[in-house]
């Protein structure tokens, strides 16, 4: 099974949820996606397996994975502070993997019904998650 962690910025949300991957499941092939060099190298310092960095390579291997994982910004349009493209945004959503979003409300998007929880408690959450995925198809 291969998972995506798409990030931006500094690649600080990216580089929490590799860690606890790598961490509860060190045979996880985890590709690393970030907008930009920064978030990619932090992704990758934090135990990747594999990286790139901007639009095209988000394109080009968002329908090579099995989960995509990071916030629920990466499928919105100029998410992450404006770095997620249109075209990203798209590829992210129509992409047949399975999307695992952190609920991170920021700016003027309010998830309602949706409970606030720190940070490392939905990353907990999500790992969970992957790991009953890897019950249900362990490949």
């Amino acid at each position: 099974m291969r998972v995506a962690v798409i990030d931006g910025q500094g690649g600080g949300i990216g580089k929490h949820i590799v860690e606890q991957l790598r961490k509860r499941i060190p045979e996880l092939d985890i590709l690393v996606l970030g907008t930009n060099a920064l978030a990619t190298g932090a992704m990758m310092r934090a135990g990747a397996t594999e990286g790139a960095s901007g639009e095209s390579a988000i394109c080009y291997n968002i329908d090579r994975v099995d989960i995509i994982a990071g916030s629920i910004a990466v499928m919105m349009v100029y998410g992450l502070l404006g770095e997620i493209t249109p075209t990203m945004a798209t590829a992210i959503s129509a992409s047949k993997a399975v999307k695992l979003l952190l609920p991170i409300q920021r700016g003027n998007i309010l998830l309602v019904g949706v409970p606030r929880s720190p940070l490392p408690h939905q990353i907990e959450a999500l790992v969970n998650e992957v790991e009953e995925r890897l019950k249900i198809d362990p490949s």
